[in-house]
C-alpha cells in the first residue's frame, strides 16, 4: 500500500493545482470582461450627445435678454447641478478671451420651480461670474431655455448683431472634457472673421428638464420640491 500512496498523493496535488490555476484564470478573465464592459459604457456615455436645440432663426422677442446693438450675442443655457457643464464653462472662458469686445455673452442658469435661490450657486455659477464680458442670469422655471428651445445643459446659441441665428451647438468635444473642439472653433471664427465652416455642433450635457437625469438626480432628492 505504501508503494502506491505517494504517486496517488502527487496526482491529487497536481489535480488540485490545475483546478486552482483554472479558477485563477477564470477570475482574471471575468475581471477583464468587467473592466472592458465598464470602459465601454463610460466611453459610450461620454460620447453620447444630448438633444440639440431647435433654436429660433431670429432672436426671440419674448426673451428678457436684450442684445446690445452692433455686436453678436451669445447665450449659453445651463443647469447648475450638471457636472458635464463645468467643461463648457471652461471653454466659454477661453472663447471670451479670444473674442474680447466683439460679443456679448450670457450664461443662463435654470432654477426649477420651488427651489431656493441659493440652489443655483454652484461652482459652475461662480466660475461664470468670473468670466469677463459674461452676464449671469437665473432662469426661473426654464422660461428662457424654452424661448431658445434648448433641451441640454451647455447649449450655446449665437446671434448676429441684426438678430439672425449664426450658430447652435455645444463647445466641448464630449461630456465633461475640455479641449479644442469644432463648436468653439466655429463660434470664434464667426465672431472674429465673420464666417465659419459650420453653423452647428453636438451638445454634450445633462437634460435641462429631466429630474431623473443621472447627472443631477441626487440634487433633486437632496433639495426636494
Amino acid at each position: 500500500m505504501k508503494l502506491f500512496g505517494k504517486p496517488a498523493q502527487k496526482k491529487a496535488q497536481e489535480g488540485k493545482s490545475t483546478t486552482c490555476r483554472l479558477a485563477l484564470l477564470s477570475s482574471t478573465l471575468l475581471w477583464f470582461i468587467a473592466v472592458g464592459a465598464g470602459l465601454s459604457f463610460l466611453w459610450s456615455y461620454e460620447n453620447a450627445p444630448g438633444l440639440a436645440a431647435a433654436a429660433p432663426s431670429r432672436w426671440p422677442n419674448d426673451s428678457r435678454i436684450k442684445p446690445a446693438p452692433g455686436r453678436a450675442t451669445l447665450v449659453m443655457l445651463t443647469h447648475p447641478q450638471c457636472p458635464c457643464t463645468r467643461a463648457s464653462i471652461e471653454e466659454l472662458d477661453k472663447l471670451m478671451a479670444h473674442c474680447q469686445g466683439r460679443v456679448n455673452a450670457y450664461v443662463v442658469i435654470m432654477k426649477p420651480r420651488g427651489f431656493a435661490a441659493d440652489w443655483v450657486e454652484t461652482d459652475l455659477w461662480r466660475h461664470a461670474l468670473r468670466i469677463p464680458g459674461v452676464s449671469v442670469l437665473v432662469d426661473d422655471d426654464g422660461i428662457e431655455a424654452r424661448h431658445f428651445q434648448a433641451a441640454t445643459s451647455g447649449q450655446v446659441i449665437l446671434y448676429s448683431p441684426d438678430g439672425g441665428l449664426l450658430f447652435s451647438g455645444g463647445i466641448t468635444g464630449s461630456r465633461g472634457h475640455s479641449g479644442d473642439n469644432a463648436g468653439e472653433s466655429a463660434i470664434e471664427s464667426l465672431i472674429n472673421a465673420g464666417s465659419a465652416n459650420s453653423d452647428h455642433s453636438l451638445v454634450f450635457g445633462c437634460p435641462l428638464f429631466n429630474p431623473d437625469s443621472e447627472c443631477r438626480k441626487g440634487s433633486y432628492e437632496e433639495v426636494g420640491n
